[in-house]
């Protein structure tokens, strides 16, 4: 199955419009959710394994943001991006640490 990419690729040499994007990082989807939920950004924590598409989103957001180091990104590779995240943490099972916080 093509990824949004290649589909919106796709259709954009097909029509000649430009195709606007509002999943991950467009912080248009993180902020109609906190409105559907009810809740400030402030008061929420964005938890994810990419640096380009969640932590992204969260900081875009103005959220506060934990990357876990089970999936994409690796610890060596933080240092690398403009922007950092809140907390890193080695496993999803670490993140209940912050309920608390």
């Amino acid at each position: 199955v093509p990824a949004c990419g290649a589909m919106a690729a796709l259709i954009e040499s097909a029509t000649g419009k430009s195709p606007f994007f509002v999943g991950k990082p467009n912080s248009l989807m993180m902020r109609t959710a906190l409105n559907y939920l009810g809740v400030h950004s402030e008061d929420t924590i964005m938890v994810g394994d990419r640096m380009d598409t969640d932590i992204i989103s969260g900081v875009n957001s103005g959220m506060r943001t934990a990357l876990v180091l089970t999936g994409v990104t690796k610890r060596e590779e933080i240092l690398q991006y403009p922007y950092q995240p809140t907390y890193v943490f080695e496993s999803i099972a670490d993140v209940g640490t912050l309920i608390d916080a």
